[in-house]
């Protein structure tokens, strides 16, 4: 048991969206080549599912053979232009000058924020909207 004075860590969280997007193979691509992700493998055949990672986090990107289900939250809430990630990163104005450079949609210019963090948005090939930043304060 440890005393008051040895602080309590405990173990990282971390989460990995679920996007369920029209094509997984383009998709996936344009994480790749557009927003620097990887991914190792599709599953299902044809192909209807892929994680991309980078630096630490994952995003489920799955085609579901019905089609038409997509939804991102921007389209649900079109008013506020909702996020379906908020990503923190270590420089999200060296990320964005590499988003940029690479063509990606910047749907928000990098600004400071109230809540404390200097930050962004990008809208991918399937309409969801990514905010990527870090921590001013």
């Amino acid at each position: 048991m440890a005393d008051d004075a040895t602080p309590v860590t405990s173990p990282r969280w971390s989460i990995a969206p679920y996007f369920i997007v029209d094509d997984v193979v383009a998709t996936a691509n344009y994480y790749r080549d557009t927003l620097g992700f990887k991914y190792e493998r599709f599953w299902g055949d044809p192909p209807a599912f892929c994680m991309v990672y980078r630096s630490g986090i994952i995003i489920m990107l799955s085609q579901l053979e019905e089609g038409g289900l997509m939804r991102p939250n921007s389209e649900a809430d079109p008013e506020r232009s909702a996020w379906d990630a908020y990503v923190w990163v270590d420089d999200a104005d060296a990320l964005i000058a590499e988003f940029r450079g690479k063509g990606a949609t910047i749907a928000r210019d990098i600004c400071e924020q109230p809540y404390g963090n200097r930050d962004f948005d990008v809208v991918d090939c399937n309409g969801y909207r990514l905010c990527f930043g870090h921590s001013i304060t």
